[in-house]
């Protein structure tokens, strides 16, 4: 039986930056050489960086894609790479790229993968299964393959496949078994949800069972606007058996030794359509050296503390974010609320504490507490803090303009935004905007005022765990005998936007623990008012709090992005008319 060492490189390429994920390529090809490795794979659309959207439909960048592949496997056999097949994701297209419902059938632009090996292309494959919903729209963007390819390497078939290849039983997976191979590669772009994890390994071995084959499943890391990908890579017996695990949200390379069976006569015909695909093959090589030395084992990741593992998803999207689109540092108003606290202790951990500016507001209804929980978390956490008092300037606006009520406390709010964007003009800040998931459902916040900013960590984090949050990351920093960042007082306040005198969130929300449930049902779970009251919801409340709802789309179409972390985020995964008199409560 053929042993096979298999290099899974979980890497964080970023979207149309082709020649710096060319290199990434290159460097962790010869990490994966050093390694003693006979393939090595690369995540989805790695050259390009994923999900490319309507760059699909730009010719220009089509064929700069299918330029970088070729100039890839021309480079990384001058790197004296050449003889150790790589496996890639990039973008290609048979025929102009165009939107599929007008494309010529059977052809337009393909989600691919590559198969690099002596300075050449040695095969190519087209994702089959294009999803089309929740973050996905890939029937805008490709057209599916029909041909499953497989490789001879070292004497063992292998069968390419792509993302959602995986997550659909037949397609890819039945034709790998008509095809007897050894063991299939799936490449992924699989963004990050909380719990996913525990999700993917069933998956995993169910496709496994369905190729009678071992998979090797590689994911990028990294953030891509709302996006963020974990990582999770792994590798699974035919079995159904976790050979190995790599940790989440850091580059890594996993490498592990799979004895995998030799490739025999083909078990059925390859012009043969098994479930909508045919087979097509093409041969690396017919053996292969033992692998070098001791045997290669990957390890095996330890599960983490949901807290943690959503701590870490928003620390990497947002320092990608910043990174990415080249932002020197971060500016946020610093209430001494939880909120804030959380986004500034976020942003501490993403960039470093001298990168992130953090401004007191204060008004005349600030109390002194939040004030002095404020400068709290800014000694803990050692970034830049500054105090601009807004009421000389609300003040200014009240003697021209005869306001009360709401909209004065609105006021305040757009004065701070004015004088966040003024630092951010002034200094190249980005905002950071600190309002959670339950504020942005019910449309507790004030446009152009504490909405304002350019990018959002915690959009799509309920209030209730921005708590939880809170407490996970004191906890772990005294667990590492460091400084909690975050104040106690922050944290066992009753929340408030101090806009009035004595105002409180309670004055006009229902509490946070009766009101993020019935957010989690009709946000997340789709539920509708007869759901939501069935499942002992008061049916006073639940119909307030689906008026706030509804009615707080314009407000949510204009927030700033944010890192996704559930099944459902605002923006990509929930689209809903602004235009909208349907309403479950009658």
């Amino acid at each position: 039986m053929p042993t096979l060492r298999i290099a899974l490189s979980q890497v964080n390429p970023t979207v149309g930056d082709l020649a710096g994920n060319a290199q990434l390529v290159r460097t962790w090809t010869r990490r994966a050489a050093d390694a003693g490795a006979h393939l090595v794979a690369f995540p989805e659309m790695m050259l390009t960086g994923y999900p490319v959207e309507d760059l699909v439909f730009r010719r220009s960048f089509v064929a700069a894609s299918r330029a970088a592949l070729e100039r890839l496997a021309a480079d990384l056999a001058a790197d004296g790479l050449g003889d150790l097949p790589v496996v890639v994701g990039y973008l290609d297209a048979d025929g102009p790229p165009q939107i599929s419902s007008d494309a010529e059938p059977g052809h337009g632009a393909r989600n691919a993968a590559a198969l690099l090996h002596r300075g050449t292309v040695a095969a190519t494959y087209f994702k089959h299964h294009l999803p089309n919903y929740g973050v996905f729209d890939e029937d805008r963007y490709f057209v599916p393959g029909d041909v499953l390819t497989v490789v001879r390497i070292g004497g063992v078939d292998v069968a390419l496949t792509i993302c959602e290849d995986l997550w659909q039983a037949g397609g890819p997976f039945a034709a790998a078994r008509h095809a007897g191979v050894g063991l299939v590669v799936n490449i992924n772009g699989s963004p990050y949800e909380l719990n996913k994890d525990d999700i993917r390994l069933p998956l995993v071995r169910r496709r496994a069972a369905e190729a009678g084959a071992a998979i090797a499943y590689v994911n990028m890391i990294g953030g891509q606007d709302e996006l963020v990908f974990e990582g999770d890579s792994m590798i699974v017996g035919a079995d159904g058996e976790l050979l190995t695990r790599a940790p989440q949200f850091v580059e890594h390379l996993l490498v592990h030794d799979v004895a995998l069976p030799a490739a025999g006569e083909r078990p059925g015909d390859d012009t043969a359509i098994v479930d909508g695909m045919r087979v097509a093959r093409a041969t690396v090589s017919e053996s292969l050296p033992a692998p070098a030395g001791p045997a290669a084992v990957g390890g095996m990741i330890e599960p983490v503390a949901d807290e943690a593992e959503v701590w870490q998803a928003l620390v990497l999207g947002l320092r990608d974010y910043v990174n990415k689109n080249r932002f020197p540092s971060v500016v946020l108003g610093l209430s001494g609320g939880i909120d804030s606290a959380v986004v500034a202790a976020l942003a501490v951990d993403a960039l470093g504490p001298d990168r992130v500016v953090g401004v007191s507001l204060p008004s005349q209804h600030s109390s002194e507490h939040s004030r002095e929980d404020a400068a709290e978390l800014a000694k803990r956490t050692g970034l830049d803090y500054r105090i601009e008092p807004i009421q000389p300037m609300v003040d200014t606006f009240l003697a021209n303009m005869s306001l009360s009520g709401v909209t004065v406390e609105n006021l305040q709010a757009r004065v701070r935004g004015v004088i966040l964007m003024a630092l951010s003009n002034q200094e190249g800040h980005l905002v950071l905007t600190t309002g959670n998931k339950s504020e942005l459902a019910v449309g507790y916040s004030t446009l152009y005022g504490d909405s304002v900013g350019g990018f959002n960590p915690v959009k799509d984090v309920w209030k209730t765990l921005i708590w939880r949050l809170a407490k996970w990351r004191n906890v772990d920093a005294e667990r590492r005998g460091e400084t909690a960042p975050i104040p106690e007082n922050s944290i066992g306040k009753p929340p408030s936007a101090e806009l009035s005198p004595g105002q409180l969130d309670s004055d006009t929300l229902p509490d946070y623990d009766v009101l993020d449930p019935i957010l989690i049902g009709y946000v997340d779970g789709d539920l509708g008012r007869d759901g939501l009251v069935e499942a002992g919801h008061d049916p006073a409340v639940v119909d307030k709090v689906l008026r706030m709802v509804d009615t707080a789309e314009y407000k949510r179409r204009q927030s700033a992005p944010g890192t996704k972390i559930s099944i459902k985020a605002f923006g990509r995964d929930r689209r809903l008319p602004i235009t909208n008199r349907w309403r479950e409560d009658g």
